[in-house]
């Protein structure tokens, strides 16, 4: 495939279309979350659930992630655990300590309110050559580790 051109933009206009689309993204997740039940802090809590796959993670490991108190995520598994969304199990190798997995149902339908706006993704990166999505991937990655690092940096006690 041959990438399409593309117009020309300063690092000036870069962020502030990076900007317009965290702003869009953020908006997204609020109106996700409400249509499944959730509030939006629920709903990164469960996405990093999803993203651990099959390996269980810990309400800390939840907490850390999402930058709220160990009490308060503890309100946020208990929403989640009424809702369906996920279920805790006792940490084998210490029985102080949770661990906490997807409920595959809810799983599917959070993938199903997704699916729809991935598949436009797709669309919108099959517009772009290999070389110009493998650019992508590598500044997202990147952007990805800069924003945590900052966050942390700027936002951890």
């Amino acid at each position: 495939m041959e990438g399409s051109p593309r117009p020309a933009a300063t690092p000036a206009e870069a962020i502030g279309a990076m900007d317009h689309l965290i702003a869009t993204s953020m908006v997204g997740q609020q109106e996700f979350a409400r249509n499944l039940g959730l509030s939006a802090t629920d709903l990164i809590c469960f996405a990093y659930v999803l993203e651990a796959g099959d390996t269980p993670v810990t309400a800390g490991d939840l907490a850390a992630r999402a930058h709220v108190t160990t009490g308060a995520v503890t309100g946020i598994l208990n929403r989640l655990e009424r809702g369906g969304f996920v279920t805790r199990q006792p940490d084998p190798a210490d029985r102080r300590r949770v661990r906490v997995v997807a409920v595959p149902a809810a799983a599917d339908r959070v993938r199903a309110v997704y699916e729809p706006y991935y598949v436009r993704l797709a669309q919108l990166f099959a517009e772009y050559t290999p070389d110009e999505v493998a650019v992508l991937a590598d500044w997202f990655t990147r952007a990805g580790r800069l924003a945590a690092d900052y966050l942390a940096e700027s936002c951890d006690d």
